[in-house]
């Protein structure tokens, strides 16, 4: 089956979700707040993977957990057909699948309407601070629609990424949990579900010796002391943070459609 093919049987799938974007910035998204509700059919705990990629790791973390349920959100839609299509067919009711960008996500979702997100081997963005999905924008942009003290994993082999993270984490005084450089090798105490579920990218990075970085923390109010700004979260330094090679560990060449 070819990419266009998944993309027709996607718009047919009941978990999918796909929103034209005019519809979305006009307010008109119907499930804003009501997630639980009117999708899953049931009041329970809602958790986001953002940048999902195949979206195996939803479905297997909503496997494991069925007192929860899980939206894997991602823009390419050929990869997220994978999960998709896996979670209709062993009939996993509590996973769904959001296609758009995580910039939106105030569109989609209501203030403290989720409990946790999972970021899970997301571009590092070195070049670009407002495209990082652990920059004060996303971090801003989550703290409004977690619940207070709501939670955020990392799982990344990328050291620049772990390191800007960490240092953003400190900086805004939130809540870290758990901070290990080589989550299977330390396992730390706390780490049973990141440790449990691989991707595709992270079994791939094992197999060539990457160590897998892992951060969990909690998006509290900051306690930076900026100039009475206690409650605005502020990127870290990172001219001094060395940059990742990429050329030797490529990331794949799926076609966004």
């Amino acid at each position: 089956m070819n990419k266009l093919q998944k993309f027709a049987e996607m718009a047919t799938m009941p978990n999918v979700i796909q929103c034209p974007r005019p519809t979305v910035e006009a307010g008109a998204f119907p499930y804003k707040g009501r997630w639980g509700k009117d999708h899953f059919k049931a009041d329970r705990p809602i958790v986001l993977e953002l940048g999902c990629g195949r979206g195996e790791y939803t479905v297997r973390l909503a496997q494991d957990e069925p007192d929860r349920s899980f939206i894997g959100i991602d823009i390419k839609g050929a990869r997220m057909y994978t999960g998709a299509k896996m979670a209709l067919d062993e009939k996993t009711d509590n996973a769904a699948f959001l296609r758009t960008e995580c910039e939106l996500l105030d569109y989609f979702f209501a203030p403290e309407e989720i409990d946790e997100i999972w970021i899970t081997f997301p571009d590092p963005q070195m070049k670009k601070v407002n495209k990082r999905l652990t920059s004060a924008r996303f971090l801003e942009s989550y703290r409004r629609i977690l619940r207070s003290g709501g939670i955020v994993n990392l799982k990344t082999d990328s050291p620049f990424l772990y390191e800007f993270t960490r240092r953003i984490v400190e900086l805004n005084g939130l809540h870290k949990l758990v901070d290990t450089t080589d989550l299977y090798a330390e396992q730390p105490e706390g780490t049973e579900d990141a440790r449990r579920i691989q991707t595709a990218y992270e079994r791939q990075w094992l197999s060539r010796g990457k160590s897998i970085r892992y951060l969990r923390f909690k998006i509290d109010p900051p306690t930076n002391g900026n100039a009475g700004k206690e409650n605005v979260i502020i990127n870290p330094r990172e001219d001094d943070i060395e940059k990742d090679d990429y050329r030797a560990y490529p990331r794949g060449n799926e076609v966004k459609i």
